[in-house]
């Protein structure tokens, strides 16, 4: 399920008319940006419980990963259409520049390869920063207590506990 949800989001970010964004809407731009990251948050916020105490009959692993990947795609998404303002990136020319300076941003690289050099790419920037810090952090610690959870609950297991013992 993840991997059909990956496939369509990253599919979308490369097909969606982005240019419809951008220096000549910023109102536009602006409100889709922070509506999109308010609803990634809330889902974010409900997800997280779920998957840190484990509970039956919900699936937040799935829904957490394809936020947190959802998110990075957004971000991507900002930076490109950002970028096609003159002056507010330098290094930053295709959506896969965008997709891959999100990714160094989001993984504390920094390369300086890709830049932002306006004011508007730099609050983007310490947006994500902050984003990531408390959303995505939040998320992958809950994801891995999941993981752990599901883990040590199958190392429990007899085989007398399993499926199919009538």
């Amino acid at each position: 399920m993840l991997g059909i949800w990956t496939a369509i989001t990253v599919t979308a970010y490369f097909l969606l008319p982005l240019h419809s964004f951008g220096p000549h809407r910023p109102a536009v731009s602006w409100t889709v940006f922070g509506a999109g990251l308010a609803v990634v948050a809330a889902g974010l916020l409900i997800q997280i419980p779920y998957a840190a105490n484990h509970r039956a009959g919900t699936a937040p692993a799935w829904i957490l990963a394809g936020l947190m990947c959802f998110t990075v795609l957004l971000f991507a998404s900002s930076y490109y259409v950002l970028a096609q303002h003159q002056g507010e990136f330098s290094g930053l020319d295709t959506r896969v520049d965008a997709l891959y300076f999100t990714l160094v941003t989001l993984a504390t690289i920094g390369y300086g390869d890709v830049s932002p050099t306006g004011q508007s790419a730099r609050l983007v920037t310490v947006l994500q920063i902050v984003y990531s810090l408390v959303f995505l952090t939040a998320a992958a610690t809950a994801l891995t207590r999941h993981i752990q959870l599901r883990l040590m609950r199958r190392g429990r297991r007899t085989p007398r506990d399993g499926a199919g013992d009538g």
